[in-house]
């Protein structure tokens, strides 16, 4: 069956830095774009970044451009986050997601309803 475990999540000082890892089992995973989503107390979910199936294409919420970085190894069946110059707002649960179908897998939906499997989440607490 298809799993995603999140893991790396953390409490740390705006300014500094956490690496997230997902691990993807249960499908081929180099077929599927992979999205990152994050949700905070009272909010509803948003996307925050996300890469094709490959990893050449690349998209950011605005508010993380040049803060985040995706990435993938597919050898691995990993996806990561690396986020830095993290800020209080950037706090909340942080799920991975596989982008649902079999022929849009090069393009990066921003909607949770484009996904059809996600993990379980890991908090990410950023204090100020």
């Amino acid at each position: 069956q298809v799993q995603l475990v999140e893991s790396g999540g953390g409490l740390v000082q705006a300014g500094g830095s956490l690496r997230l890892s997902c691990a993807a089992s249960g499908f081929i995973f180099g077929n599927y774009a992979m999205g990152w989503f994050r949700q905070a107390p009272g909010k509803e979910r948003e996307f925050v970044t996300g890469l094709s199936w490959s990893g050449s294409g690349t998209r950011y919420k605005d508010s993380v451009k040049g803060r985040f970085t995706v990435s993938r190894d597919n050898a691995k069946n990993t996806v990561y986050l690396q986020m830095n110059s993290l800020k209080p707002e950037d706090t909340g649960i942080y799920y991975c997601a596989r982008r649902a179908g079999l022929y849009n897998q090069v393009t990066v939906p921003t909607t949770p309803r484009e996904y059809d499997y996600w993990g379980q989440g890991t908090q990410v607490t950023v204090s100020s």
